[in-house]
């Protein structure tokens, strides 16, 4: 099978997040398949940018090829970030007879947040006689207008949501990481049977490899904190104000007498702010470290006591959550807490943590607590139950397989099967 995954974001081990694409890709290419993967130059969550000098740069990574567009540089959420997605969108537009005359794809796949990607791929599809798969992740326009409130008349909204219509009623199926968006999605015009959840989950064998050593200044504060006895709560990842880190915070100053200290690790829009309250509120068991390389992400984990991921109260996650910081820690193989109200629950449904309610800081530290308080014994097999979820629900081995399987139940005018040039 040809297959074309168009995702403004994707990333790779070289430039970092969003891994997504990369693992789902190199998967099927290990299993006799051609995947190429359609992604701009400039993205915001990458730590590494591809060199792209001219229009677009093609480069092979693990077997999988990539084709980079060239893209304007952007920071922050304004004009300029809505600029780079338009260069994006226009540029494979007008590469659409290329790419469908070129790699002749057996399915083109739009994958980039935002809707408008649907247009190029549509068209692709269409030239190409190839199926075409919308995969979701988080529902836009719904996130700008309830995270953003970003009124429904706004023609950025208009047009997001016209994007959404069209590949509702345009895609041969519909793939999700979010479980229960098919609610919402059903509302602009997908029939129900062409929605299939397929969450985010995790490369297992980066786990198995040798992991590297942690930076100097994160070894010698977790050995301090090993010496003195202390839990250790951490937090790894964005410090932003969807991640709820204030909360935190709080259940810190309730916790400051106790032999507890919290480690939050990662960058983001937010961390010099919690970095100020954190020294008004005097709260010397809260550590502010740089985020670590992705190879030394295990060795952090596990040299922890808890693992904490918060979310904000919002009507926006009834749809679900898919979080791809908690696959690392449930692989990680220790306890977590979890503050969300959300309708899916990895660490409930695995038994490898507490949930709380989000944004209660008396409630999260009451839980801390009650971790504390289990014993190392009783710690480590509930965080064995989260490692053992991970592997069954989360292995980006089974879930590769489970969206080749949405691929060839699509069938197409090409015939689409297993081979490589079905």
């Amino acid at each position: 099978m040809r297959i074309l995954y168009i995702n403004h974001y994707a990333g790779s081990p070289l430039h970092g997040m969003e891994y997504r694409p990369h693992y789902l890709a190199r998967h099927w290419v290990r299993g006799g398949h051609e995947v190429v993967v359609v992604a701009a130059s400039v993205s915001h969550v990458r730590s590494k940018a591809p060199e792209v000098v001219s229009s677009a740069k093609e480069e092979t990574i693990d077997g999988v090829l990539y084709l980079w567009l060239k893209t304007p540089a952007y920071s922050g959420n304004g004009l300029r970030r809505a600029a780079n997605m338009a260069s994006f969108v226009t540029r494979l537009y007008r590469m659409r007879n290329i790419l469908a005359r070129r790699f002749a794809p057996d399915v083109v796949i739009a994958s980039s947040t935002y809707t408008w990607d649907i247009f190029p791929a549509s068209a692709i599809a269409r030239l190409s006689s190839a199926k075409l798969v919308y995969e979701v992740h988080d529902l836009w326009p719904l996130s700008p207008m309830e995270l953003g409130r970003m009124p429904a008349w706004h023609p950025f909204i208009l047009s997001l949501q016209w994007g959404e219509d069209y590949a509702c009623r345009r895609a041969d199926s519909v793939v999700s990481m979010l479980p229960f968006a098919d609610v919402h999605l059903c509302q602009h015009g997908m029939a129900r049977d062409k929605f299939h959840y397929i969450p985010n989950g995790i490369e297992l064998d980066e786990w198995k490899a040798e992991v590297n050593e942690l930076p100097l200044a994160h070894r010698s504060l977790l050995k301090a904190f090993r010496e003195k006895g202390r839990f250790v709560v951490c937090y790894a990842g964005t410090h932003g104000l969807a991640n709820a880190l204030d909360g935190l915070l709080d259940a810190a100053k309730l916790l400051v007498d106790q032999p507890v200290d919290f480690l939050l690790v990662g960058q983001g829009p937010d961390k010099h702010r919690l970095q100020q309250r954190a020294r008004e509120m005097e709260l010397n068991n809260v550590h502010f470290l740089d985020p670590v390389p992705k190879q030394c992400v295990p060795e952090l984990l596990r040299a922890t006591d808890a693992l904490f991921i918060g979310w904000k109260r919002q009507p926006l996650y009834r749809f679900g959550i898919s979080p791809n910081k908690l696959m690392d820690y449930l692989a990680a193989g220790k306890p977590i807490i979890n503050a969300s109200e959300a309708p899916n629950d990895c660490v409930a449904e695995a038994g490898c943590g507490y949930s709380v309610k989000p944004e209660d800081a008396r409630e999260l530290a009451d839980a801390i607590l009650r971790l504390m308080h289990l014993g190392a014994p009783e710690r480590q097999r509930m965080g064995q139950r989260g490692k053992i979820y991970v592997h069954a629900h989360h292995d980006y081995a089974v879930l590769a397989q489970k969206f080749l399987h949405v691929m060839q139940a699509a069938g197409g005018r090409k015939g689409i099967s297993g081979a490589a040039n079905g």
